[in-house]
C-alpha cells in the first residue's frame, strides 16, 4: 500500500482546500453539540455541495456520484474534518440512499434521490425498539398487507432528528410466523407527514433534545413504497449497516480531536508545568496517537479494497469498535485535561447568543457534554459487543 499521495492526489487537495475556504458558510460552525444548531444551520453545507455535485461523492456517478477515487474520498474527509464542517447527514447520504439505488426501483431511484444530493429532503431511521436494540431482529412493529397498502402499527426509539424529517425508513415486521426472527421483515419508506405518526421527544440529561420515540398507529403506507422483496429487508438493512459503520470510525475527526488535545494540555497546567509534560497524562495520549494510527491503516486497507471493486464487510465492525473506542478515550482525556472547568454546564450561554460567558476558557465549555454524549457511539449502529460477534463469526471463522 502507497501511503505517499500522488501529484495529482495533492493538486486534488488544494482544489478542495480552495472551496472550503471560499465556499463554507461563515456563521456556523462545527464546534457546538448538533442540537444547538437550527435545522437550516444542519443542512446549509449540504445544500452547497449538492450545487456543487459534492454532496454524495460515494455513490455511482450514474446517481450523482462525483467518480472521485477512494483516495480522493479520504482527502476530502480529512479537508472536512480540518476546518470541523457540519457534514450532510448521514440518513439519507450514507444509509437509505446507498440501499435505494442498489435494491429499490427505478420510480423510488426516480422520486427520492434527487433529495437525498439536494438536501432538500431529511430524513430519519426507524430501526431501534425499545425491546430491540443490539438484537434487531427481535423488533415488533408490524405491517400488515391491506390491498394496496401496508398498515403499520408499533413504536421506534432513539429516532435521531426525527422532528425534522420529511420522510423515514422503517424496518417492520412482515411475516410474523418466520422460521428465523431474521426473516418475515421488510424495508419500508414512510413519509414522516403521514396520519398516526407520533413523534415524542426524549429530552437528555444537559437538556438536549436530538432523539425521539416514534409511534405509529394505524399508518397506512403504499405497497409501492416496499424497496426491494417483502421478507427481505434484513439483508438490506445489514447492507446499510456495513456502511454506517465504516462511517462511525471518524478517522478524520479524531485526527483533528487529537490536536486540540494537545493544544489544550499545553494551556492547562499542573504542579507549575503544563500538563503535556507530565508523564501519566503524556503517556495516555501517546498511546492514543498509536492507535489512531493503526486505525487509519486499516480505514485506508478498507479504501484499497473498495477501490478493487469490493464494498465495506465484516471488516467494517473493526473500524466501528475501534473508532469509538478512540472517540470515547479522546472524550475522556479532554475532560481530565480541562478539570474543574468542564463542570459547570450552562446550555443557555453564549450558544443562544446570551451576553454571558461561561467559566473557564472556551475549549473547556462544550468538554463534560460531548463526553456524555459520546457514550453513545459503542452503542449506535450495532453496539460493539455485537460487532466482535461478527468479527469472531465472519472473519475468524468461530
Amino acid at each position: 500500500m502507497n501511503l505517499e499521495f500522488s501529484p495529482e492526489e495533492q493538486a486534488f487537495r488544494d482544489e478542495v482546500r480552495s472551496f472550503i475556504a471560499e465556499n463554507y458558510p461563515s456563521d456556523i460552525s462545527g464546534s457546538g453539540l448538533r442540537d444547538d444548531l437550527s435545522p437550516e444551520d444542519m443542512v446549509a453545507w449540504h445544500k452547497i455541495l449538492g450545487k456543487k455535485g459534492w454532496s454524495v461523492p460515494a455513490w455511482p456517478v450514474e446517481y450523482g456520484g462525483t467518480g472521485w477515487t477512494p483516495t480522493q474520498r479520504y482527502i476530502w474527509s480529512e479537508e472536512n474534518a480540518r476546518v470541523n464542517a457540519i457534514m450532510p447527514l448521514p440518513f439519507g447520504v450514507s444509509m437509505v440512499g446507498p440501499v435505494i439505488y442498489t435494491f429499490g426501483n427505478d420510480a423510488q431511484k426516480e422520486q427520492h434521490l434527487p433529495g437525498i444530493r439536494s438536501g432538500d429532503v431529511w430524513w430519519c431511521q426507524g430501526y431501534s425498539e425499545p425491546g430491540a436494540g443490539s438484537d434487531l431482529a427481535s423488533l415488533k412493529t408490524t405491517a400488515v398487507r391491506d390491498g394496496d397498502h401496508y398498515v403499520i402499527n408499533g413504536q421506534k426509539t432513539w429516532t435521531t432528528l426525527a422532528q425534522h424529517a420529511d420522510w423515514g425508513f422503517f424496518l417492520c415486521r412482515t411475516d410474523p410466523d418466520a422460521a428465523k426472527p431474521q426473516e418475515g421483515i421488510s424495508f419500508i419508506l414512510v413519509d414522516m407527514k403521514t396520519p398516526g405518526i407520533e413523534v415524542r421527544p426524549i429530552k437528555l440529561i444537559d437538556g438536549g433534545y436530538e432523539v425521539n420515540e416514534t409511534w405509529l398507529t394505524d399508518v397506512r403506507v403504499p405497497v409501492e413504497n416496499l424497496v426491494g422483496e417483502e421478507n427481505k429487508g434484513w439483508t438490506y438493512a445489514k447492507f446499510l449497516l456495513a456502511h454506517e459503520r465504516s462511517g462511525i470510525a471518524g478517522v478524520a475527526r479524531s485526527k483533528r480531536a487529537v490536536s486540540q488535545l494537545r493544544e489544550i494540555a499545553k494551556a492547562e497546567m499542573l504542579d507549575d508545568k503544563p500538563l503535556m509534560q507530565d508523564f501519566d497524562f503524556a503517556r495516555k495520549v501517546s498511546q492514543l496517537e498509536i492507535d489512531l494510527a493503526a486505525l487509519e491503516m486499516t480505514e485506508l486497507r478498507t479504501l484499497a479494497s473498495e477501490q478493487a471493486g469490493k464494498g465495506p464487510g465484516p471488516e467494517s465492525s473493526i473500524l466501528k469498535i475501534k473508532g469509538t473506542e478512540i472517540q470515547q478515550r479522546l472524550t475522556e482525556l479532554t475532560l481530565e485535561a480541562v478539570g474543574h472547568y468542564g463542570t459547570p454546564y450552562y446550555r443557555d450561554l453564549a450558544d443562544a447568543g446570551s451576553n454571558e460567558y461561561p467559566i473557564g476558557p472556551d475549549y473547556a465549555q462544550h468538554s463534560a457534554a460531548t463526553y456524555f454524549n459520546m457514550r453513545k457511539t459503542s452503542i449506535y449502529g450495532g453496539s460493539n459487543e455485537i460487532q466482535r460477534n461478527i468479527i469472531s463469526k465472519m472473519i475468524l471463522g468461530l
